[in-house]
């Protein structure tokens, strides 16, 4: 991009009798674009002030139907601007050419970054490793899977390591703390290992007090301290935390 101080070297070379090309290669250009600024007769700077001010008044093509446009944006967030250009295209016939559709786009984006609804936010999770696991129970009914023709009906515990998604599950038929305690032990030894703290959903029969459902049960506050685990619990209003396990749960369900 050619600056306001090499126009003005190349206006000063020019001055004292030198040639268009050896004051253009002088001043750090080709002589095609000192021609186009001795001829102009303006400074970089000028020149793009200029078009500013005319991009600025000229008249917005879409301001007869923005009160439109901001009906169907305020109802569906999800609305792409694109598809909204094309319908209105429909409906006026003539009055907006595909040229236009950039600019469209442009006042859209920038409606929905000032003016728009807020966005929640999700922060990205770090695993370490050996650091946390996670388990919670699958009912696996809907598969209807059945043994000699009868009907069995069953959950899985499933276990999960969120750092490397190993993974492990032990059949049971209720979400009940002795079924928690046999599939996380059974985890734990096919493991090897036990890591520094383990994740459960808010299973309320087999860890969460009745009567204070943020306080573990003793059956289970000892389970961890056999082990050595640091509890925790997954809060309702953040249902993204499990989304390791939950990931995983989707998996196995695969055919």
């Amino acid at each position: 991009m050619v600056t306001d101080i090499q126009v003005r070297k190349l206006k000063k070379y020019l001055s004292q009798g030198k040639t268009l090309e050896v004051a253009a290669a002088r001043a750090g250009m080709d002589e095609k674009t000192g021609r186009k600024y001795r001829d102009n007769g303006k400074l970089p700077s000028e020149i793009s002030a200029e078009r500013v001010r005319e991009w600025r008044t000229r008249k917005d093509p879409f301001e007869g139907i923005w009160p439109e446009v901001l009906q169907f944006l305020e109802t569906n967030e999800g609305l792409e601007a694109k598809t909204l250009f094309t319908h209105f295209q429909r409906i006026y016939p003539g009055s907006f050419g595909d040229g236009q559709l950039r600019t469209f786009q442009r006042r859209v984006k920038t409606w929905r970054c000032t003016e728009g609804p807020g966005r929640e936010v999700y922060f990205p999770q770090v695993h370490v490793p050996a650091r946390l696991s996670q388990s919670d129970f699958t009912d696996m009914s809907q598969l209807q899977i059945s043994i000699g023709g009868q009907p069995f009906d069953h959950l899985i515990y499933h276990f999960v390591l969120t750092y490397s998604n190993w993974e492990t599950g032990t059949i049971c038929f209720s979400e009940s703390f002795e079924s928690l305690s046999e599939g996380l032990q059974k985890s734990l030894w096919k493991l090897g290992g036990v890591p520094e703290q383990h994740q459960t959903d808010r299973l309320s029969a087999a860890v969460n007090k009745p009567d204070n459902p943020e306080e573990f049960t003793r059956g289970y506050q000892g389970l961890l301290a056999h082990y050595k685990l640091q509890g925790r619990k997954i809060n309702s209003s953040s249902p993204t935390k499990m989304v390791t396990l939950s990931s995983a749960i989707i998996v196995s369900r695969k055919p």
